[in-house]
């Protein structure tokens, strides 16, 4: 059995849902530091980061990932323990398989084959772990990244090992993603008996042209490669449960996601205008979970570009889709990111696999990588 292998199934033992690292980061610290690796433990209320080093100066090439996972959901859905990593024709099974112990699994042996056969490689190669990517990611990279701005540590390239892949592995390069911004909005009227509308005020009747209006809005045309900005409300609550009452309130979450030509502080000024100009009396709660980021052309995509195609038998096709990733938190750095991984049909999902042969092909991707990089 490949070591890649074992890793990963030594990771999927161990139950890691977010926040809980259950140990994983533990495992690969004393692994890294067997190899050479300097590991600094960075815990931040309940979430464990893992910041492992090798080299000096410059350029610094990180690999991004995360040993937390979702939860499994009702066991008796899956054909095996979520837990109890299960191989099946030529696949294995288990909850983070893909997202993304097999990468956290592949990142680790290809720096121990990498630092063993260059040993005074140039620049510094290091890996970046969190326990908190699933969850609200508050305590996790984005606590990280600030340790790193107070530091002055200097990021040239990083690479996220998310699971990027569509049909087979290296079919796709992810060198952007779009940022994230939700609202909770409190619509308040007057309660009132449905007979005499004019004792009360429906906040559901205030806000319909509102929340219309920033529906049906064309926020802009997109930005290179990415699609343009959406908005969708995804929940909306009011009322008493009784067909006769006005309600005196409304709630209502909506989130955006959206391209470079934005920043959060400019979407909630928008937003907050047409709310206003509904004559509304609201409050609203922001969350900005993260900007957006674009990797342009350069050393970094380029030579992912050439490895990918050599994997995948073609060219990749290069995307900024999807939803996000802990790269927000580094590209802020000033590092150019992209993110290459297994194949994402299965994440999340019951029964969440990848293919034994794309995760023993991992490594030598990412080998492959740093090499280019760093040699």
């Amino acid at each position: 059995m490949s070591e890649v292998l074992n890793l990963t199934k030594e990771l999927i033992l161990r139950p890691s849902i977010t926040t809980d690292d259950a140990g994983c980061q533990l495992l690969i610290a004393q692994r890294l530091q067997r190899a050479g690796f300097r590991c600094e433990h960075l815990r931040f209320g309940e979430v464990d980061n893992l910041w492992a080093t090798h080299g000096e100066g410059e350029p610094t090439l990180v690999f991004l990932g995360h040993t937390d996972v979702v939860p499994p959901g009702p066991r008796e859905a899956w054909t095996s323990d979520p837990f109890v990593p299960e191989i099946r024709d030529g696949v294995l099974y288990g909850r983070g398989a893909a997202d993304m112990k097999g990468s956290v699994a592949a990142f680790v042996i290809a720096l121990e084959r990498f630092v063993a056969a260059h040993p005074q490689h140039r620049g510094r190669v290091a890996l970046l772990l969190t326990s908190d990517e699933e969850g609200d990611a508050i305590d996790g990279v984005r606590r990280v990244a600030d340790v790193f701005r107070e530091r002055g540590e200097q990021i040239d390239w990083c690479v996220t090992g998310e699971p990027s892949s569509k049909a087979k592995l290296g079919d796709l390069l992810r060198v952007g993603r779009r940022g994230t911004l939700s609202a909770t909005l409190l619509v308040r009227g007057i309660q009132g008996h449905v007979a005499y509308p004019e004792k009360a005020r429906n906040p559901i009747h205030q806000a319909m042209p509102a929340l219309a209006e920033l529906a049906a809005r064309r926020w802009d045309d997109g930005y290179e490669s990415f699609p343009p900005t959406s908005l969708q409300i995804s929940n909306i609550n009011a009322g008493t449960g009784a067909n006769n009452v006005i309600p005196g309130e409304l709630r209502v979450l909506f989130n955006l996601r959206y391209n470079p030509n934005w920043r959060a502080a400019q979407l909630e000024h928008e937003c907050e205008t047409v709310l206003r100009a509904h004559g509304l009396d609201y409050q609203v709660q922001w969350h900005r979970g993260g900007e957006p980021f674009f990797t342009p052309e350069g050393p970094l995509r380029a030579t992912a570009r050439e490895v990918l195609a050599t994997f995948a038998g073609d060219a990749p096709e290069e995307s900024t889709g999807g939803g996000t990733s802990d790269a927000r938190f580094i590209a802020p750095l000033g590092a150019q990111c992209i993110e290459i991984g297994p194949v994402n049909a299965s994440i999340h999902k019951v029964d969440e696999h990848v293919s034994v042969a794309d995760l023993e092909a991992l490594p030598e991707l990412y080998l492959a990588l740093i090499g280019r990089m760093l040699l």
